[in-house]
C-alpha cells in the first residue's frame, strides 16, 4: 500500500470496526510485498479455538523430532486434569462442535486424524488428547521460537477451575499473524509439515468469517474460535493469481454475536477488494 491507499483502507475498515458494539483487531499482511494493515494488533483476547493452530504445530514439529508419528493411535477419552489441582473433569458434548469423538469412545484413532478434528470441526475432545500429548507449555515455548511474543497455551478446553482463576488462553492478532505467515512461508516447523498443515487449515469447515462473502473459488486456509461474545478467524488467503495474503480478524465484547461475524465477514471483504481491485 502506498500512503494514500494505506489511510483510506485504513479509515474504511475502522468505520466499519464502529458499526458495532465490541473491541476488534485487524492484522494483515500481503505476503507478496509486505504491506501491513494494522488495527489493535497488539490488544490480548481470549484464544478460544485459534489456539488449536499453536497446538496443531507442536504435534507436527514433536513428530518431526521423532517423539512420535502422525501415525500413532491413541485412546478417545474424555477424562482431563484441571491446571490448577489436576482433579479430573469432563467435556461436555454440548459445548463442542464436533460430536463424532464422543461416539468412538473407548476406541482409537491417530495422532493426524486428531489433529484434522481438532482444526476441520473444532473438535474440544482431539484438542484436549493433543495437549496432553505434546505439553501446553511446549507450545507456548515453540511459539515463541517462531516470533510470536505474547500467545499463551496454557491449558486445554472447557477447565473450569483454571477458567475461574483466569487462567486462559490468550492471543493477539499480531501474534496469530506470524504464526499463519510462518506456515504460508513452509516455516512453522519444515516446508512438508507446513504443506501438511495447510491442506487441514483448507478443509476448515467454519467458513463464516474471513471466506463468508469472498467469491466462491478463493481458498482460505484458516482457523476460527468462538466463545460468548467472541468470534475470530485467523488465516491465509489464496488468491487465483498466485498472490497471498494473511488476515487475522479477532472480536471481543460482543453483545451480538451475529452482527459481530457479519462485520469480520464484511471487513475481510474490503481487504479483499482492496488486494484484488486496489482503491
Amino acid at each position: 500500500m502506498n500512503g494514500q491507499q494505506h489511510a483510506k483502507v485504513r479509515a474504511d475498515v475502522l468505520a466499519m470496526l464502529d458499526t458495532v458494539q465490541g473491541t476488534f483487531a485487524v492484522a494483515f499482511e500481503d505476503l507478496s510485498n509486505g504491506s501491513r494493515l494494522l488495527i489493535h494488533e497488539k490488544e490480548m483476547f481470549h484464544a478460544a479455538s485459534t489456539m488449536k493452530t499453536p497446538v496443531m504445530i507442536e504435534a507436527f514439529a514433536q513428530c518431526r523430532e521423532g517423539r512420535f508419528s502422525l501415525d500413532d493411535s491413541l485412546v478417545i477419552r474424555n477424562e482431563f486434569r484441571s491446571i490448577v489441582d489436576s482433579s479430573t473433569y469432563q467435556l461436555d458434548l454440548k459445548d463442542d462442535s464436533d460430536d463424532s469423538m464422543y461416539k468412538r469412545l473407548g476406541t482409537k484413532c491417530t495422532v493426524r486424524e486428531l489433529v484434522y478434528h481438532m482444526i476441520t470441526v473444532s473438535s474440544n475432545v482431539a484438542t484436549n488428547i493433543l495437549i496432553d500429548l505434546v505439553g501446553a507449555e511446549k507450545v507456548t515455548r515453540r511459539m515463541r521460537l517462531i516470533g510470536a511474543a505474547n500467545i499463551e497455551v496454557l491449558r486445554g478446553v472447557e477447565d473450569g477451575k483454571a477458567f475461574e482463576r483466569g487462567l486462559n488462553n490468550r492471543t493477539s492478532a499480531l501474534d496469530l499473524l506470524m504464526i499463519m505467515r510462518e506456515i504460508a512461508r513452509g516455516t512453522a516447523v519444515d516446508s512438508s509439515s507446513s504443506r501438511a498443515m495447510m491442506e487441514v487449515l483448507l478443509a476448515q469447515k467454519f467458513r463464516d468469517l474471513i471466506p463468508a462473502l469472498l467469491p466462491a473459488d478463493i481458498r482460505v486456509a484458516h482457523k476460527t474460535g468462538s466463545i460468548t461474545g467472541v468470534e475470530h478467524d485467523s488465516g491465509i488467503v489464496f488468491l487465483p493469481d498466485g498472490r497471498r495474503y494473511v488476515l487475522v480478524l479477532l472480536s471481543k465484547d460482543l453483545r451480538d454475536a451475529e452482527s459481530g461475524k457479519r462485520l469480520i465477514a464484511l471487513v475481510s471483504k474490503r481487504i479483499y477488494d482492496f488486494v484484488t481491485e486496489g482503491m
